[in-house]
């Protein structure tokens, strides 16, 4: 049996059933959002790894590299890379596999660029890439392992809090995750 440690998590998930009515903020002067139409798995690691090192982000570092390119050629599932200065700066992945629903999967900035004000125009940009589609809502989830900020950034752009679970994920040692003491089960 392979070696895990217990992360226990509240998972507070969240819909917006209507586009937000104040105008987006724009990103600052030097940033652009990319979409990729089908990143490399590698690419793809790169970004899932280094922005979500913090936070435990551990799903799709145990997802094969097969069934990992599958999804990501997937036409419902598209990334989209924030770039600042010509280097990744985030990403964002939108999952409309459940339409009429479209699911913000994952959202983040690199760690060299939290906290420099960027985060909220770039959640906006998710958002307003969501409400061109026209779906029916837009749903994300964040839990008490992401960053402090995501919860109040979600619910400021317009989501609101729809239900809580408590979760304990069985996280592979393998995976080398620092886990923070408040988060082991």
């Amino acid at each position: 049996m392979e070696p895990i440690v217990r992360v226990a998590v509240t998972v507070t998930f969240l819909r917006m059933d209507r586009p937000p009515a104040e105008a987006a903020p724009v990103l600052p002067p030097g940033y652009t959002v990319i979409r990729l139409p089908a990143p490399t798995v590698g690419f793809y690691r790169y970004l899932y790894n280094t922005v979500g090192g913090d936070y435990v982000w551990w799903l799709r570092r145990t997802m094969p590299d097969a069934e990992l390119a599958e999804l990501l050629r997937d036409p419902a599932v598209s990334i989209h890379v924030l770039y600042g200065n010509g280097e990744p700066a985030g990403f964002f992945e939108l999952d409309a596999r459940m339409r009429p629903d479209i699911n913000l999967g994952y959202f983040g900035l690199m760690p060299h660029v939290v906290g420099n004000g960027v985060g909220y125009a770039f959640l906006r940009c998710a958002v307003d890439t969501v409400w061109g589609q026209q779906p029916r809502g837009m749903t994300v989830n964040t839990c008490t392992a992401d960053h402090p900020r995501a919860l109040p950034t979600y619910l400021r752009a317009g989501f609101r809090p729809v239900r809580q679970v408590r979760e304990v994920w069985n996280v592979p040692t393998r995976l080398g995750l620092r886990i923070p003491d408040h988060l082991r089960a």
